[in-house]
């Protein structure tokens, strides 16, 4: 299996952060710091949301995407996810990597600087070909929706 070389960028405010990284050898995630002020901590309070900066910019090979990925602990622990998970990052983008968290708990949760908020998944992308037709083919399953096929 070939790994893709993804070529990362430092931005100016995340100067001394450690850059993204697997944290063990199985992981299939790099972990997103982030890359706000020292002096400037961020609260999320119950029910709120931010964008919250990373200091990256990435550029990965045709074919692949990055997924923005929410990180297990931070659910558990604090009920911090990512409002758009998984987040899309396309080949062709070159801006900063932020993630849009959101606080589900029921308390404030305060982000600092250098703070493990997310993980980046580098994934290959097949691009369909869409053909428009006048039917498609039958299945058991048909066009039953949301819970139609059981608890």
């Amino acid at each position: 299996m070939n790994n893709p070389v993804v070529r990362m960028m430092r931005l100016a405010h995340s100067e001394g952060l450690t850059l993204p990284d697997y944290q063990t050898a199985g992981a299939a995630g790099l972990d997103l710091f982030a890359a706000i002020p020292d002096t400037k901590p961020l609260t999320l309070r119950p029910g709120g949301r931010a964008l919250v900066p990373t200091g990256i910019a990435i550029a990965l090979p045709a074919g692949y995407e990055g997924q923005v990925r929410p990180r297990s602990g931070l659910a558990t622990r604090h009920g911090l996810t990512i409002l758009n998970a998984p987040g899309t990052i396309d080949a062709d983008y070159r801006g900063e990597i932020q993630v849009v968290l959101a606080n589900l708990g029921n308390e404030d949760v305060t982000i600092t600087r250098g703070m493990r908020i997310a993980q980046l998944v580098i994934a290959p992308v097949a691009r369909a070909q869409i053909v428009e037709v006048a039917s498609l083919d039958e299945t058991v399953r048909g066009s039953g929706g949301f819970g139609s096929t059981g608890s």
